[in-house]
C-alpha cells in the first residue's frame, strides 16, 4: 500500500514537470547573464578600484530565488492561495515594521536590516497582491458593480498608501498597473472602468499636491530635461547620451565612457538599460527586449490555457508587473517616462527584487505545470 501510494506520487511530479514550461527558464536564465554582464561593468570589475561585490551578490540571491522558486513549484498555487489573507496581513505588517526599524537610503525608509543584508518589503508587496487579489476576485467571480471594485481600492490601497509615504512612487504604480490589469481581465463592465480611469486622470491636479518636491521636479524635467540639467535632469540627459553613443554593436563591455567615467548615476540598479545601450548597443538592447517580449508572451499563454480563473489572474499579475516595470524602466533611461526608480526585473542589482521576481516566475510555472487535472 505503501509503495503504491510513493509509486502513484512520483508518477504525478513526473506528469507535472512534463508540463514544465523549460523555455521560460531558459529566457531568464539568459536575461541575468546580461545583467551579470551588465552590473560587472557598472561596478568596474575589471579595474584595480572596481569591485565584483554586486556580481557576487546578484549571483547569491539568484541560487536562494532559483531554491525559493524551486520551493514554490512543490505547493500547488491552490493551495498557496488559501493563505493569501494571511500573506497578506503578513505584507502589511512588514510595511508597518519599516518605520519602525528600517534604515533610510538617499531620503528613503524601505530597507529593513537582516544582518548583512537588507530585505525590501515593498518588493514583496506586489507579489503579495497578486496573490491576495486574484484570490479574491476568483471567489467573488470578478468585479460586477462599484460596490465590488471599491472593495477592490480598498484591498490595493493599504499597501498602496504605505508604500507611497516611504516614499516609493515606482513601486505604487506598479500595484495600480497590477490591479487594473487584473480588474480588467475579471470581467469588469467597461464603462466603469474606463469611467474610473477618466476619474483618475481628472483627479491629476489633486493628486498632484501629495507629490513631494523631488518627484514634482521628475515629471517637470521629464517634459523638459534641460530645466535642470545639473539636477533632476542630469540623470536623463546622461542616460540618453550613453545610449545614443552605443549605436548599434557599441563600444564594447566594460568600454563604455559615459558608464567608466560614472556619469551614468546608479548605473548597477535604475539605469543598468543605458549600461547595456552604451556598450552593448542597439543589437544588445533589442536583445534583451526581445526575450523580455518571449518572457511576457508564455506568461500570458500560461493564463490563457489555466485550468481555473485563480491561475489566470495570478499569471495575468505577473505578466502585467513584469510589463509595467520594464516598459517604464527602460522609457526613462530613453527620456520616454519620468524617472520614478522601477528597477528592470531580472536585470537591475538588488536582493528583494530578483527574490521576488524568482518567486513570482515559480508561481507562473506552477499554474503552467498544473494546467491539467491530474488523475492516479
Amino acid at each position: 500500500m505503501i509503495i503504491e501510494f510513493f509509486g502513484g506520487l512520483l508518477i504525478m511530479r513526473l506528469r507535472l514537470v512534463k508540463n514544465l514550461n523549460f523555455k521560460m527558464i531558459i529566457i531568464v536564465l539568459f536575461i541575468f547573464l546580461i545583467s551579470l554582464l551588465a552590473i560587472a561593468s557598472a561596478s568596474h570589475a575589471n579595474k584595480p578600484e572596481g569591485t565584483l561585490h554586486y556580481t557576487i551578490m546578484q549571483a547569491v540571491w539568484f541560487i536562494i530565488g532559483l531554491l525559493a522558486m524551486i520551493f514554490i513549484l512543490l505547493i500547488d498555487y491552490n493551495t498557496i492561495a488559501s493563505f493569501s489573507i494571511y500573506i497578506y496581513i503578513a505584507n502589511i505588517l512588514m510595511l508597518i515594521l519599516v518605520y519602525a526599524v528600517g534604515k533610510t537610503t538617499m531620503g528613503a525608509q524601505r530597507w529593513i536590516p537582516i544582518g548583512p543584508f537588507s530585505l525590501q518589503p515593498s518588493e514583496f508587496a506586489k507579489l503579495a497582491l497578486i496573490i491576495s487579489l486574484s484570490k479574491h476576485l476568483e471567489k467573488t467571480k470578478g468585479v460586477k458593480n462599484l460596490k465590488d471594485l471599491i472593495y477592490v481600492f480598498i484591498h490595493v490601497g493599504i499597501p498602496l498608501l504605505l508604500i507611497l509615504k516611504q516614499p516609493d512612487l515606482g513601486t505604487s504604480l506598479v500595484l495600480l498597473a497590477i490591479m487594473f490589469s487584473l480588474v480588467f481581465v475579471s470581467g469588469i463592465n467597461l464603462k466603469l472602468f474606463f469611467g474610473v480611469i477618466g476619474a483618475g486622470i481628472l483627479s491629476m491636479p489633486v493628486l498632484w499636491e501629495f507629490l513631494h518636491d523631488y518627484q514634482r521636479k521628475r515629471i517637470l524635467v521629464f517634459l523638459n530635461p534641460n530645466l535642470d540639467p545639473l539636477g533632476a535632469g542630469y540623470h536623463v540627459i546622461q542616460s540618453k547620451i550613453a545610449i545614443g553613443s552605443g549605436r548599434i554593436l557599441g563600444k564594447g563591455l566594460f568600454h563604455g565612457t559615459q558608464n567608466q567615467l560614472d556619469f551614468i548615476p546608479e548605473q548597477h540598479t535604475d539605469f543598468i538599460f543605458a549600461v547595456i545601450g552604451e556598450e552593448m548597443g542597439f543589437i544588445g538592447s533589442i536583445l534583451l527586449l526581445v526575450l523580455f517580449v518571449l518572457l511576457i508572451y508564455n506568461v500570458l499563454q500560461i493564463a490563457l490555457k489555466s485550468k481555473d480563473t485563480l491561475g489566470t489572474f495570478i499569471a495575468t499579475g505577473v505578466a502585467s508587473m513584469w510589463t509595467f516595470q520594464m516598459l517604464v524602466n527602460v522609457g526613462m533611461t530613453l527620456g520616454l517616462m519620468p524617472v520614478t526608480g522601477i528597477p528592470l526585473p531580472f536585470v537591475s542589482y538588488g536582493g528583494s527584487s530578483l527574490l521576488m521576481n524568482m518567486m513570482a516566475l515559480g508561481l507562473v510555472l506552477n499554474v503552467g505545470m498544473r494546467r491539467q487535472k491530474i488523475l492516479f
